[in-house]
Parts: structure tokens; C-alpha cells; sequence
């Protein structure tokens, strides 16, 4: 039965042995004299003892009420004496961050965080991988991963985001496309050959297939990557053509397509947890990137 007590017992009696009455122990208490009554007939219940007598100096404790009231204080002290999730300091913790993102976002922002975390808590390691979105939830829920720096369009239900930054798309070739500063159309645009990159779930529709649909034309996609920079270096190779991350850009032996229209960029994010703003590593982490992210921008 012991373990049925609850901390407000614990301050309950504590309030008992130190007031000596219901009626001073509940305005220490700041609660009502009956909530005390309940609450003391409620431990007597469990521990089997009246604990305290009603006499004319007040409530006195029984023999086995005396003999716990040291056990009472040293519990309630131990309880106090936890630390606080603000105590830990970064330069004390010792663990592994694990961070999942495409190769495009590991460029733009996790060299700098990598090197920021290694400056603030040099006793963590940091794990990064390629973002799957498929078990990015399951993942996350089993701690594999704390942090994910993806587009909004691949975070699965059940996490939150952090917004960083908005990217726009760049089309690009291995040779020029166009003579001189003039721009292509779009149905001109269309008579290529496509490589589409799609991280994490191998797909062919690619992030701008809907818009060309949308604009009453379908292009031909022929090769689907997951990487931007194998994409990159595919289109060195080839006559493909391709919508890149304006910041992956310029690119030995790429040339931009300057386009009469562009599909809406996409919007770079960092996926948590909803626990993670508890955690004081993750926390800094999200923070870190998210200051990083509003200085560049």
C-alpha cells in the first residue's frame, strides 16, 4: 500500500509536524482545513497508523508517526534537490545528437551547426544521415533522430516545424540552352529531357510536376535522383536539363536556363518532436538553426 503515497501526502504531514494543528497546517498549505482532513485520513489508510492524536496542545504524532518523520523530511528534500531541465549546461552533456537532412539542407546548415555545437558542448556527438521520409515519424518517436531539415512538403503528421527560410528554383543545364541573355519558353522548356530529385521517396513526379500540369504541359522526366549534388553531376553529363535550390548555384560546368515563368519554391523547415523544447540539447539546436538561418537570410 505504501506506494500509493503521493507527494502532496508527503507535504501534508510535513505541514502536521511543523504546525501542530489541521486548521495551520492548511493556511501553510494554502488549502482548506478539510482538504487536510481528507488527505490525512487517506494516508492512515495506507500506512495502517492515526500517525497523529487530537489533544489539547494540538495534533501530536503517534510513536510510528515519529519514527517516519525523519524519512518524511528526507524524501521531500530529495525531491526538491532534483534538478531542473534549465540546470544542465551544455558543456556538460554527454550524448548524441542525431540530425536527418537532405544533401541540400546539410550544405546550407549543418556544417555551421555542426561546428557551433562543437564550440558550445564539446562532450556531444552529432549523427547525421540522409532524410527518409517514409520512417522519419517512427524514427524520431524511437529517438533515432532529433531533428530533421527537410521541405514542409515531406513532414510527416504527427511532428512539428520550425520555418527557416523560403527557396526558389533555378533551371539548369549542362550546356546553354539559349543564345544570349534571351529566356525560354516554357513549352520550348518542355521538349527536354527531365531529372527530378527526390530525397527519401524514389519518385518521378518530382516537386514541380503538378505546376507544368497546371500550366496545360507535361514534361518528360527520364532519370530521378536523391541527391541534389549527383544531380548536379548528372547534368554535367548529359543534355538533361533540371530545377535546382537557388543556393546550390553557380555550379562548375552548369548553366542557368533563364525561364519566362518559374514553379513556386518550397519552404525549408526543421522537424521535431513535440517533447524537443523540453530538452535543453534539442532546444539549442532548433534555436541555433533557426539563428543561423534569419542572419543568412
Amino acid at each position: 500500500m505504501i506506494e500509493k503515497l503521493e507527494f502532496n501526502h508527503l507535504r501534508m504531514l510535513s505541514a502536521l509536524y511543523e504546525q501542530g494543528s489541521v486548521s495551520a497546517a492548511a493556511e501553510a498549505l494554502d488549502v482548506s482545513q478539510q482538504a487536510v482532513s481528507l488527505q490525512l485520513k487517506r494516508v492512515r489508510e495506507i500506512l495502517g497508523d492515526l500517525l497523529f492524536a487530537r489533544t489539547s496542545h494540538g495534533m501530536v504524532p503517534t510513536a510510528y508517526g515519529q519514527l517516519i518523520q525523519p524519512h518524511v523530511r528526507q524524501l521531500l528534500a530529495l525531491i526538491h534537490a532534483l534538478p531542473l531541465p534549465t540546470s544542465l549546461r551544455l558543456e556538460d552533456i554527454e550524448r548524441t545528437v542525431s540530425i536527418s537532412a537532405t544533401d541540400y539542407a546539410q550544405r546550407i546548415i549543418v556544417g555551421d551547426l555542426v561546428r557551433a555545437l562543437r564550440r558550445a558542448a564539446p562532450k556531444v556527438n552529432v549523427k547525421i544521415s540522409n532524410i527518409e521520409s517514409a520512417t522519419l515519424v517512427r524514427r524520431m518517436q524511437e529517438g533515432e533522430i532529433d531533428v530533421a531539415l527537410t521541405s514542409n512538403g515531406y513532414v510527416p503528421e504527427g511532428l512539428l516545424s520550425l520555418p527557416l527560410w523560403t527557396e526558389r528554383y533555378v533551371c539548369v543545364a549542362g550546356r546553354p540552352l539559349t543564345d544570349g541573355p534571351g529566356v525560354l519558353d516554357l513549352a520550348s522548356l518542355v521538349e527536354h529531357d527531365f531529372l527530378v530529385v527526390s530525397p527519401g521517396v524514389p519518385s518521378f513526379d518530382g516537386s514541380a510536376g503538378s505546376w507544368f500540369e497546371q500550366q496545360g504541359l507535361r514534361r518528360r522526366v527520364v532519370a530521378s535522383v536523391p541527391s541534389f549534388f549527383m544531380a548536379m553531376e548528372y547534368l554535367r553529363q548529359s543534355d538533361m536539363v533540371a530545377l535546382i535550390p537557388s543556393r546550390l548555384l553557380p555550379g562548375a560546368g552548369l548553366f542557368e536556363v533563364p525561364l519566362a515563368k518559374y514553379p513556386p519554391g518550397f519552404q525549408v523547415v526543421a522537424a521535431y518532436r513535440p517533447c524537443a523544447m523540453s530538452d535543453p540539447l534539442q532546444a539549442w539546436v532548433l534555436d541555433c538553426v533557426r539563428a543561423h538561418c534569419a542572419a543568412a537570410s
